[in-house]
């Protein structure tokens, strides 16, 4: 496999995750919420779970997915299960009042709050059926181009690092000072549009999902 092939498939990989989407929102939702360190740990979540995709792949498991098409109707209905569940936290933190956590606990909570940003990032693109299927188009694309599993693997690690890099930038924009601020005023709006986001993407895939079960 040619250095063009390669760069050609990691083009097409960060165009996907520039791209506004669940990703981004999760991270911009963490960094708005929780600070920087949240947000930074839920873009290592989603590049974890990257790489986890392209491992999976590597070992075969395209094939499975081409096989039982009922486990992409699996993915649909725990996605959309999840991305409801985070609708609802956001919905929920939009009726809460701005300080409602006490100040003396937040030294405390700071571990609790990077192992949920962290988990957030890895279940956004584990439960991703998009995730998936743009795996399967890598792996379409190296067989016709007769790339071994080590290219995968290799592809692999350079999106994990591309969403890192990507993902890391929108936390840093989103828990600058002036977009804390904008947040601290306005937090009840943007808390709601982060559920509503949430909610639509989560019940378009359990529609989906549930639409394929039928069939």
């Amino acid at each position: 496999m040619t250095g063009l092939e390669i760069g050609t498939v990691m083009f097409g990989i960060a165009l996907a995750q520039i791209s506004p989407g669940p990703n981004m929102m999760a991270v911009s939702a963490a960094a708005l919420s929780g600070g920087r360190r949240a947000g930074v740990l839920t873009a290592s979540g989603i590049a974890t779970g990257v790489f986890i995709w392209s491992i999976l792949f590597s070992f075969g498991i395209g094939t499975i997915i081409d096989a039982f098409p009922q486990t992409v109707t699996a993915m649909k209905l725990l996605g959309g299960a999840y991305f409801l569940y985070l609708a609802l936290k956001s919905l929920r933190s939009s009726l809460k009042n701005q300080d409602h956590q006490p100040k003396g606990s937040r030294a405390e909570t700071a571990p609790r709050l990077g192992r949920v940003s962290y988990r957030t990032g890895l279940l956004v693109v584990l439960t991703n059926p998009k995730a998936a299927m743009m795996w399967v188009a890598v792996s379409m694309f190296l067989a016709s181009v007769h790339g071994a599993h080590s290219a995968l693997v290799l592809i692999g690690v350079m999106a994990a690092l591309s969403a890192m890099m990507v993902y890391g930038t929108y936390a840093v924009l989103f828990s600058t000072g002036v977009a804390v601020r904008t947040y601290q005023r306005f937090f009840r709006v943007i808390d709601a549009s982060f559920g509503a986001i949430f909610g639509l993407i989560g019940g378009r895939l359990l529609i989906d999902g549930l639409r394929a079960l039928r069939n």
